[in-house]
C-alpha cells in the first residue's frame, strides 16, 4: 500500500543526523560538518532539543542510548532517575491510590537522569568541548526560538502552572519563545559538571519542591545525598537474532528487550512478503502481544529479560486467530529520539522523555526546567518487585534500537516515541526495512498499527488491548475476521515520531525522520 506520507529518504556520504526538530537536526549537521563526532553530534542536537521540546523532553527527564564503535556489541547506556529516599509507598496506599499519581504530585518525578546520562556519553565518546556542542542551544535559549506547531497546543495547558510562565509565549506556530534559565544551566554544566545541576541551582529547587510537598511530620521525598547519587550507568544491552540481523536495545528497566523478543518470534513464522495482507499486520501483532503480555509482572530494575523464551511464545501464535493466551492478567509516550552516524563508524541511538508531555506539570520555577512524572512506572502493589521505593527505578518505555550485520558492522539506529508502543512501532519499522527490503523512508512512512488499551499509553499491558491502525491501512478488515477488536485513527503522532538512519550496502548513509512529526529533519554531510 502507498503511504500517506511520502518517502523522505535522506542520503549523505559521511555522516547523518535526524531529530523531531530541524534546529537540533542543523546543531548536529553543523558539530558533524566542523569534524565532530557521531556522539558531538547527538550531544549539540539533544541540548536544543531540551530548549526547543520541552514537551517531549529535557533536562528534567530521563535518558538512554546505545552506542556503536564500528564492530560488535553496542554499548548501552541507562540514564534513569531514581526515587528519592522519601518515597513512601503505604503514604500513598493510605490515601486510597492504587496507581501513582500522574500529574502535580512530586512523588512521581524520580530524580531526572538525562545530565549524568549526557555528561557519561561526553566523558567516554566525545571529542570537543561541552561548552561548545552546547552553544546553539544556548544562542536559542537567550536569543529565542519559534515555537513549532507541535508545541502550540500543548503549551497552551500551561496557563496557571508555577514556573512555565516562560512557555506561555507559545501562542502559536513561530512564536518567540525565551528560555534563559535553561541557557543558564546549560551554560553551568559545560563549565562545572553535575555539581552545577544536581547540586547547583536546579538541585536546590527540587530538594524545596519535594520538602514542600511533606505533610504533617512526613519525611522530604529527596535530601542532597539523594541528588548526589550518579544516575546513569553503562549496562550490558540486550539482543537477539532476526531477519539476518541481530537487534540491540537496551536491558531493563527499559522495556527495550520486547522488541528483538518480538522480533525472534515474528522470525519464526510465516511473515508474508506482501505488507498489504492482513496476515503480515496480523503476524507482527500476536508476537508483539506474545512478548509483551506479561510486562507488567516481569519488567523491573533487576529483571532478567525472558529472551530465551521466544520459541515457547511462538507457540501460543496461531496464523488464523487472535489468541486469548495472550490477554493480560499504552497513553501516548511524549519523549523524543535522535540518532546520528559518522564517517568514522561511530553511530549513537539516543531517547530522552519527560514521560507524559511536559511531564508531571510541575516546574523547577528558578530555571524553569520542568520535571518528568516517569514514577507512573511504579507499582503500588506490596511486595511488587517494581513497587515504589526509595532510590528504586520504575520501569521504563524508552526503546532506543540498533542493528548490527552478521559481521558485527552496523546496519541502522532507529527508535520512536509512544509510549508502550515503542516495541510494537519500531517492530513494524524493522520488517519492512530487513525483510521488505524498503528504504528508510519508506519504511518510516508506511502505515502503523499499536496495541491501544484506550486509556493512557502507559498501561497497555492492564487491559485486554485493541488494535489501533492507522486510517486507510489495508489490515482492518482481515484483523476483525482474525477476532481482532479494531478501531481506525487518522494517521499522526498517536503512532510515533519514528527516526532512522541506514547504513547501506555502499555505505551510504540514509535517513528518514518521520513526517509525523511535522518539523522533523534528516540531514547529513
Amino acid at each position: 500500500m502507498t503511504s500517506a506520507f511520502s518517502d523522505a529518504t535522506r542520503y549523505a556520504p559521511r555522516g547523518m543526523v535526524c531529530t523531531v526538530d530541524h534546529l537540533a537536526t542543523a546543531a548536529g549537521v553543523e558539530v558533524l560538518a566542523d569534524g565532530g563526532n557521531a556522539v558531538d553530534a547527538a550531544i549539540a542536537a539533544h541540548a536544543v532539543l531540551a530548549v526547543t521540546a520541552p514537551h517531549l523532553c529535557g533536562l528534567g527527564g530521563d535518558l538512554f542510548a546505545l552506542v556503536h564503535d564500528g564492530a560488535g556489541a553496542p554499548a548501552a547506556l541507562d540514564a534513569s532517575g531514581r526515587a528519592g529516599s522519601g518515597a513512601d509507598p503505604e503514604r500513598l496506599r493510605a490515601e486510597g491510590r492504587t496507581t501513582m499519581p500522574f500529574h502535580g504530585d512530586i512523588r512521581s518525578v524520580p530524580i531526572p537522569g538525562c545530565v549524568d546520562g549526557v555528561l557519561a556519553l561526553h566523558a567516554r565518546y566525545a571529542t570537543r568541548e561541552l561548552a561548545d556542542l552546547v552553544a546553539p542551544a544556548v544562542r536559542l535559549a537567550e536569543d529565542g526560538f519559534p515555537a513549532s506547531p507541535i508545541m502550540v497546543r500543548p503549551a497552551a495547558r500551561l496557563e496557571g502552572v508555577d514556573g512555565a510562565g516562560d512557555l506561555l509565549a507559545a501562542t502559536h506556530a513561530g512564536a518567540v519563545v525565551r528560555r534563559p534559565g535553561v541557557a543558564r544551566t546549560l551554560k553551568a554544566i559545560a563549565a562545572d559538571g553535575r555539581a552545577a545541576f544536581y547540586g547547583g541551582e536546579f538541585g536546590a529547587g527540587l530538594l524545596a519542591l519535594g520538602a514542600a510537598a511533606a505533610r504533617d511530620g512526613v519525611r522530604a521525598e529527596y535530601d542532597a545525598a539523594d541528588l548526589a547519587r550518579h544516575q546513569a550507568n553503562w549496562v550490558t544491552p540486550v539482543a537477539a537474532r532476526a531477519w539476518g540481523h541481530t537487534l540491540w536495545s537496551t536491558p531493563p528497566v527499559s522495556q527495550g528487550y520486547l522488541l528483538p523478543l518480538a522480533a525472534e518470534i515474528a522470525d519464526g513464522l510465516d511473515l508474508p512478503a506482501d505488507v498489504d495482507d492482513p496476515l503480515w499486520a496480523h503476524v507482527l501483532v500476536e508476537a508483539a502481544r506474545a512478548a509483551g503480555h506479561d510486562r507488567l509482572d516481569v519488567l523491573h530494575e533487576d529483571a532478567t529479560p525472558p529472551l530465551e523464551s521466544a520459541a515457547e511464545r511462538r507457540a501460543g501464535i496461531d496464523p488464523d486467530r487472535r489468541s486469548a493466551r495472550f490477554d493480560p492478567p499504552q497513553r501516548d509516550g511524549d519523549t523524543t529520539y535522535l540518532c546520528a552516524v559518522d564517517g568514522d563508524g561511530l553511530a549513537v541511538s539516543l531517547i530522552q522523555s519527560n514521560a507524559a508531555g511536559f511531564g508531571s506539570l510541575l516546574f523547577e520555577p528558578s530555571t524553569g526546567i520542568n520535571l518528568q512524572n516517569r514514577g507512573v512506572g511504579f507499582n503500588l502493589r506490596p511486595g511488587h518487585p517494581a513497587e515504589y521505593g526509595p532510590g528504586r527505578r520504575p520501569p521504563h518505555t524508552l526503546t532506543p534500537a540498533l542493528v548490527t550485520r552478521p559481521d558485527g558492522s552496523l546496519r541502522a539506529v532507529v527508535g520512536s516515541m509512544g509510549g508502550d508502543s515503542q516495541p510494537q512501532l519500531l517492530l513494524q519499522i524493522l520488517a519492512r526495512l530487513l525483510v521488505g527490503g524498503v528504504s528508510a523512508g519508506e519504511a518510516i512512512g508506511a502505515p502503523r498499527w499499536r496495541l491501544d488499551s484506550g486509556d493512557t499509553g502507559f498501561d497497555t499491558w492492564e487491559n485486554a488491548v485493541r488494535v489501533e491502525v492507522e486510517h486507510g491501512s489495508p489490515w482492518s478488515a482481515g484483523l476483525r475476521e482474525r477476532g481482532h477488536d479494531v478501531v481506525e485513527a487518522a494517521p499522526g503522532v498517536g503512532f510515533g515520531h519514528a527516526h532512522l538512519v541506514d547504513v547501506t550496502d555502499e555505505g551510504v548513509r540514509a535517513g528518514a525522520a518521520d513526517p509525523r512529526a511535522v518539523i522533523g529533519a534528516a540531514s547529513g554531510v
